[in-house]
């Protein structure tokens, strides 16, 4: 019964919602857990589960070393699965409401230096094929912030190299069009009329980036390439994939763009998520006041 009604709601999620498939695989995985619980305690399942239950469970999460963030989001997928079931009227009472979600301490994201930046960017190897990609690939998610799942869901149409920018779908499936920089757009165009054919081996695909094969890049396969070149690189910063997401918004904001404008770039529908970028840039306007007030 609690795979039916897993299926349902990610079905819900899928059709009604249009959330994206690294989101849906989240919540599955996340319920998936939950189920396995309430089949090991013998709780219930998922129907007859109390808030003394979700409580029980949580409690599992911590003992078993989860972090404050990942427990929230857990939480988040039970709330909106409750929901969904209370709705539907497959229960009469939501055993989710009330409950607490654990204090998160705010992290600022990693965030590359500009030099750090031109140093990974040049780090690919530009005479072969996945190094034209690679190139490409850095210098379009340095120039327009994209997600890494907007990034390998680009499709060679998506590009218009002759008016500079690229329309990319977020979360939501919310279209966007951002503008992209020259050197970027320059990298692209060489990677379309000679890496990406030679990935293609005559085979057909709308996706821009492709793996070896000629199909669409995974997010594993991406994870595994920036975390190369970072090597090579020697940055000793923790890389994540969108370390260069969040240098793209803090270099913007330093070199004085506006956050609205950053907001609909990165494709935030809160402005409040595109603040934490002005915590970055604090350390810059105190060097620019430093060096630029008389009595500094």
């Amino acid at each position: 019964m609690a795979e039916k009604l897993t299926e349902e709601f990610i079905n819900y999620l899928s059709v009604e919602r249009g959330l994206a498939e690294n989101t849906l695989e989240s919540y599955e995985r996340d319920l998936r857990q939950y189920s396995e619980f309430l089949l090991k305690k013998g709780e219930g399942g998922v129907r007859g589960a109390t808030h003394d239950t979700i409580l029980a469970y949580v409690s599992t999460l911590k003992r078993h070393g989860y972090t404050p963030s990942t427990i929230s989001r857990k939480i988040a997928s039970l709330r909106g699965f409750y929901r969904f079931l209370t709705r539907e009227r497959y229960i009469d009472k939501d055993p989710t409401l009330n409950l607490a979600s654990p204090q998160i301490e705010k992290q600022l994201p990693t965030v590359l230096t500009t030099e750090e930046v031109n140093i990974l960017l040049e780090i690919p190897d530009i005479t072969t094929p996945a190094g034209q990609r690679d190139k490409a690939m850095l210098e379009v998610l340095y120039a327009t912030g994209v997600r890494v799942s907007e990034l390998i869901s680009l499709k060679s149409s998506d590009v218009n190299l002759d008016m500079g920018y690229i329309r990319c779908y977020g979360k939501g499936s919310k279209e966007r069009i951002i503008p992209i920089g020259s050197i970027a757009m320059r990298w692209t165009k060489e990677y379309m009329s000679d890496g990406r054919v030679k990935l293609l081996q005559g085979s057909d695909s709308e996706i821009l980036f492709l793996n070896r094969r000629g199909s669409k890049l995974t997010r594993q396969g991406f994870w595994k390439i920036i975390k190369k070149y970072a090597k090579e690189a020697n940055i000793a910063k923790e890389i994540t994939p969108h370390t260069l997401r969040h240098s793209f918004a803090t270099h913007l904001l330093e070199n004085g763009a506006d956050l609205r404008s950053v907001q609909e770039m990165l494709g935030h529908a809160d402005i409040s998520t595109t603040q934490i970028y002005t915590h970055l840039t604090r350390g810059k306007l105190r060097q620019i006041y430093d060096k630029a007030h008389p009595r500094a």
